[in-house]
């Protein structure tokens, strides 16, 4: 099967959820499919990124946009397409450059499929495809939206939120219905967008985890009473998780295990994220090996508000054999069963009570990690990718079967009106 893959953004080094899935999934499938990823991104011309792709993912093609990326041009460039029906989280991708060489590869490479890698990517694609078209979504990007207008606590935040909220949903409607097929992350989120077109058009592809990096280490040099938060810092879904924790629910855990310890790992932690360090709790910014940073929590915690995101840290850390203890929206969608592989509480009593008693009940925790560990052994990277390459097939067989209805029926008009 010849497949072209797009997505915008540079996908190393592969940090992020989304980019951690896209990379580990191309290469399963590059494995043995015949695989062109489409890369653009923003900025100068990066030689390092393209070298090191094309190491990686051989005949990639690769697109610099060279635009400004700084904050000040983002908020121009905002301010300019303040009045465009695409939501500014797509249309700040809008390159004409990118259409073209997206234009000519469909030409020239003649694949099977095209996959289009998060929503942000559609704003390049063609009007009408004339091959199988499926649209990667690694979440909900309207429910993220809806969420931030939610929770924002600034009134013109909470404004521009709901305005994108709106421009989201209409877009994301529009796409899931133009492309063949849909790949969705879970069940959840196949059961929202089968509100905009069939569910049979959409197919559920888990997150994985790679087990050759994350397993439970028995000797593994655990710190008593720490507890960790993992993820981006720069993603406010992940932001307004620690500072809501911090602020709600570890004051209550401490009280309760004064030898506790908070620590936060992420890169680009922003100002709100730095200030929250002080005696009991730890901003690590970027980190060399999340893994050795994973084996010394004794609780993971996942206490996300925002929906939306790959969920991979939940994976990484049962994998690595953890207790984790999350928020029903931080595993939405996951295959994941309360009280068995993994702690859900919603509310911030609840939260800090689980913490608790993981804490100061070992045999508790113990059978948590180990019922985890079991779990997480399931999403395998190679057994993901298998059911990612079904649902491309799946997209193959959409369009033909489409092609074939339109020219029966063509046929069948012609009959009649001779």
């Amino acid at each position: 099967m010849r497949i072209l893959w797009a997505k915008a953004n540079k996908i190393l080094p592969a940090h992020s959820g989304g980019d951690i899935r896209s990379f580990n999934l191309l290469r399963q499938l590059a494995a043995s499919e015949e695989v062109t990823f489409f890369s653009y991104y923003d900025g100068p011309v990066d030689r390092e990124y393209e070298k090191e792709l094309e190491k990686c993912l051989p005949g990639s093609v690769c697109v610099c946009t060279r635009k400004q990326s700084s904050k000040l041009a983002r908020g121009v460039d905002y301010l300019l397409r303040f009045h465009d029906e695409a939501p500014y989280a797509v249309s700040r991708f809008t390159s004409a450059s990118v259409r073209q060489r997206l234009d000519e590869c469909l030409r020239q490479n003649a694949p099977d499929v095209v996959v289009c890698d998060f929503l942000d990517a559609a704003i390049n694609f063609p009007e009408q495809a004339t091959i199988p078209s499926v649209l990667f979504q690694h979440n909900v990007e309207s429910e993220i939206w809806r969420r931030h207008a939610e929770t924002a606590t600034s009134p013109g935040k909470k404004q521009i939120y709901k305005r994108e909220f709106v421009k989201m949903l209409r877009y994301e409607r529009a796409m899931v219905q133009k492309f063949d097929r849909v790949i969705a992350v879970s069940e959840h989120d196949r059961g929202l967008m089968s509100a905009w077109v069939h569910p049979s058009r959409i197919d559920v592809v888990p997150t994985g985890v790679d087990l050759g990096q994350f397993q439970a280490d028995e000797n593994s040099q655990l710190v008593e009473h720490l507890v960790m938060f993992v993820g981006a810092m720069d993603w406010e879904p992940n932001v307004d998780a620690v500072t809501h924790f911090c602020a709600a629910v570890w004051p209550s855990i401490a009280a309760k295990v004064p030898d506790a310890r908070f620590r936060i790992v992420g890169r680009n932690p922003n100002r709100r994220v730095k200030d929250l360090a002080n005696a009991s709790v730890e901003v690590t910014g970027s980190v060399s090996s999340v893994v050795e940073h994973l084996k010394q929590a004794a609780v993971v915690v996942v206490p996300l508000r925002i929906s939306g995101g790959t969920r991979l840290k939940i994976y990484e850390a049962m994998a690595a054999g953890k207790a984790v203890v999350s928020t029903t929206i931080g595993a939405e969608g996951l295959d994941l069963h309360h009280r068995k592989d993994i702690w859900l509480a919603d509310d911030d009593d609840a939260l800090a009570d689980a913490v608790v008693s993981l804490l100061l009940d070992q045999d508790l925790r113990r059978g948590l990690e180990r019922a985890a560990a079991a779990q997480a052994a399931k999403f395998d990277w190679p057994a993901v990718a298998g059911k990612f390459r079904e649902a491309l097939e799946n997209a193959t067989r959409t369009r033909g079967g489409k092609q074939n209805a339109e020219l029966a029926a063509v046929g069948s008009v012609s009959g009649h009106v001779t």
